[in-house]
């Protein structure tokens, strides 16, 4: 059984950085795409970032020269290092997990597109 863990989650002033992680495990298909979503009360999950398994990754323009994902295959990890937070990128931070590879596509940029999702980590950026 696939599980998705997130962690590290915390509340930081403007300016600030924080590295998110997610533990996966009971992962067993040849080829993953590996994601992170966001999402605030009232508002859709939104899509932040991809990476597939030979790191080619992909960001959403919110966040791109700010955040970046990362993996260890070997430790099973994945992480979202986040730089120079906003207020906007207060959410809760989910990772996801699909056996699909990673296309580029706008459907991949959807919760459909994932299989595999963990509970959530907040992160909270104060003005």
């Amino acid at each position: 059984q696939v599980q998705l863990v997130e962690s590290g989650g915390d509340s930081v002033q403007a300016g600030g950085s924080l590295r998110v992680s997610c533990s996966v495990s009971g992962y067993t298909y040849n080829t993953h795409c590996l994601a992170w979503f966001r999402q605030v009360p009232g508002k859709e999950r939104e899509w932040v970032a991809t990476i597939d398994d030979d790191d080619t990754t992909n960001y959403v323009d919110s966040v791109k020269g700010r955040f970046t994902i990362s993996q260890d295959n070997t430790k099973n990890t994945l992480w979202l290092q986040m730089n120079n937070l906003k207020p906007e990128d207060t959410a809760m931070y989910y990772c996801a997990a699909t056996a699909l590879e990673c296309s580029d596509s706008d459907y991949e940029k959807t919760t459909d597109a994932f299989g595999f999702w963990g509970h959530g980590t907040q992160v909270t950026v104060a003005s």
